[in-house]
């Protein structure tokens, strides 16, 4: 019988990607700024549509739908009625927004099909251009479909919770068999992401990219805003609904986030992107966090008594929030939990092409009792051979192990301080590194959080690393039995393991407090004494699960740093010319690429390069 193949495609916004599945398995899917190079690309997914049909040998032709994440059509409804609604407020901002609308969006599926075309003429090269029919889905409904179609479960509830899709920014679902059904929503401009986006801005990160700073400054502050917050930003009632008093904010209606009248709540101006930190910033933080955690909470809670079910699958770029992630798996309002791990808009490409799938097609779903992701590693993936050839083009030197080997001796680098940059396998999908592009190093050490963040990632010393932990070992570290593979639940480290501050220590303000050790893992044990967990399985990545075996048969420790192998403002690296790049550039001590073995004192000596500071903007 022939294979149906769906593409699911998502852009034009942020975040954009492609998805490939076939009969309803997931077999590639990949983000395009892992090939623009460019952070957050929100341009046709050109690179990442050309990689999907490439590496499974297909063109167009062999696609029966094509599936596009969102209808623009209601998004430009949204538009054209908020502007209206605050006119003649915002008119910089509507000339602007009309423009691009009237340009490329408004035209999406003409615009769509020029640019299938290019890609299918030159993969085929002739002028046979068969374009497959595109469907559209919605936002919110890829969201859902991305969290439940590829989860562990045969009936559950979905939340999803982002900035906003055409209307929605918060979403229900009950997703049973092949099917999700919409059970209510909150609609823009009342939105929980874009709330926390505001803060965002206003503590001068990037929105849509700075969320997850913001996250991990929290712990560094105290929540001393957060009745404020309730009280004059967000009125949330019992079941977690919520609205915005929209007179704070300007997302609305202008190319700012916040108002003046915002500015006047907390007393100040928003922070420069590089200016100074303080425990204001630090305070706002913590606070906006646990009204999120709070409002995440009395949500899953109602849905919960509303539908009786006792599972939960999440996305949107809200499911990213690891620590209210945690927060919601330590209350136990469901008993089991599951995250989408490209949460965000990328993975709503794969939600679209499983709606093609089970939705339009009324194919049956296959749950998969671990999950359907694979792991996440669905993109590019590199030979030994492919790898050789590249080093001996450019002269770099290095050593080919066999697995056994190359493992004890990363183990023995790990135990020494070294800091290492690892390429391994398939690619992952989602903003996670797994295992697969990561950079890592030893928990034990004390200097290991700064070192990576100002000598390796060039970044905010504040900035968490997570460990890569044997799943089998999870309870023995973290106060938490559950799986974690995709780095989306944050746990506290183990009590056994932490030491207590002393009352000198305890007096400590914001970043004061990041060098005082608290457990006998200090690089991922954060200043609250939790830390995010990725748990690690022999099925799903079975060499990265042998060298953290390996450091712990050397060490007694079963688990090691993982950090994305990037720089700050970077995409994490795809390609083996991306990893030496990255290499060189840093202060790593070690490359490992597949099997091969590169020091860095050995490499050939080239010009310091510091433009690509000013090519990848902190984020």
């Amino acid at each position: 019988m022939k294979k149906i193949f769906l593409l699911g495609i998502s852009c034009f916004y942020h975040d954009s990607a492609a998805a490939l599945i076939r009969d309803g398995e997931i077999i590639s899917a990949v983000q395009e700024e892992r090939f623009s190079r460019k952070k957050h690309d929100s341009r046709f997914p050109e690179n990442a549509i050309k990689y999907c049909l490439k590496s499974n040998n297909l063109d167009l032709r062999d696609v029966k739908n094509i599936v596009y994440y969102e209808k623009p059509l209601l998004t430009f409804e949204r538009l054209l009625e908020t502007y209206l609604a605050v006119a003649p407020r915002g008119g910089r901002s509507f000339i602007a927004a009309m423009q691009v609308w009237l340009k490329e969006k408004l035209f999406l599926k003409s615009e769509l099909k020029k640019s299938l075309k290019i890609i299918q003429k030159e993969i085929i090269n002739n002028e046979d251009v068969h374009i497959p029919e595109i469907l559209f889905a919605e936002h919110h409904q890829s969201h859902a479909s991305a969290a439940f179609y590829p989860s562990p479960f045969e009936e559950s509830v979905i939340l999803c919770m982002d900035g906003v899709g055409e209307w929605a920014t918060t979403s229900t679902w009950i997703g049973k068999g092949n099917k999700i059904k919409p059970l209510w929503e909150i609609s823009f401009p009342h939105s929980l992401g874009l709330l926390y986006s505001a803060f965002t801005y206003y503590c001068g990160f990037k929105v849509n990219s700075g969320e997850y700073k913001l996250m991990g400054l929290a712990p560094y502050g105290q929540p001393i805003y957060a009745e404020v917050i309730k009280e004059k930003l967000i009125d949330i009632k019992e079941d977690g609904t919520f609205k915005l008093d929209m007179s704070y904010f300007k997302y609305h209606r202008g190319f700012r986030m916040t108002s003046q009248k915002f500015h006047k709540l907390f007393g100040s101006p928003p922070r420069n992107t590089e200016g100074e930190l303080t425990q204001f910033h630090m305070d706002l933080a913590s606070s906006i966090q646990a009204v999120t955690e709070e409002i995440v909470i009395k949500i899953a809670s109602s849905l919960r008594e509303e539908t009786g079910i006792k599972n939960i699958c999440l996305a949107g770029g809200v499911a990213l929030n690891c620590v209210a992630n945690g927060k919601l798996l330590e209350k136990k309002v469901f008993d089991d939990i599951w995250i989408q791990p490209a949460s965000g808009d990328a993975g709503s490409a794969l939600g679209a092409a499983l709606i093609g799938w089970h939705e339009y097609l009324n194919k049956p779903r296959e749950v998969n009792p671990s999950d359907s992701m694979k792991g996440t590693y669905l993109g590019c993936n590199f030979s030994n051979d492919e790898i050789i050839n590249y080093l001996k083009h450019i002269n770099a030197p290095f050593e080919t192990y066999q697995d056994e080997e190359l493992f004890e001796k990363i183990a023995l680098e790990l135990e020494q301080g070294k800091v290492i940059g690892w390429f391994n396998g398939p690619m992952e999908f989602g903003p996670r590194a797994l295992g697969a592009r990561s950079i890592i190093g030893d928990p034990r050490n004390q200097e290991m959080q700064s070192v990576m963040n100002l000598k390796i990632k060039y970044r905010e010393s504040f900035r968490p690393f997570a460990p890569s932990v044997l799943e089998e070992d999870v309870a023995s570290q973290f106060e938490m039995k559950n799986k974690s593979p995709y780095m989306l639940l944050v746990s506290p480290v183990k009590k056994e393991l932490c030491s207590d501050m002393t009352e000198e220590q305890k007096q400590l303000f914001g970043i004061d407090k990041l060098n005082i050790p608290r457990s006998t893992l200090p690089a991922i044990t954060h200043v609250d004494y939790s830390a995010r967990v990725q748990t690690v399985s022999k099925e799903t990545n079975p060499r990265y699960y042998h060298l953290i075996m390996s450091f712990k048969k050397l060490t007694s420790c079963p688990l090691i740093v993982n950090t994305s192998f990037n720089v700050r403002g970077e995409p994490i690296v795809c390609t083996p010319q991306d990893a030496y790049r990255c290499f060189m550039r840093t202060e790593m001590d070690i490359l490992v690429l597949q099997n091969q073995f590169l020091y860095k004192y050995a490499q050939p000596k080239t010009e310091t390069d510091e433009t690509w500071k000013q090519e990848f903007e902190l984020d």
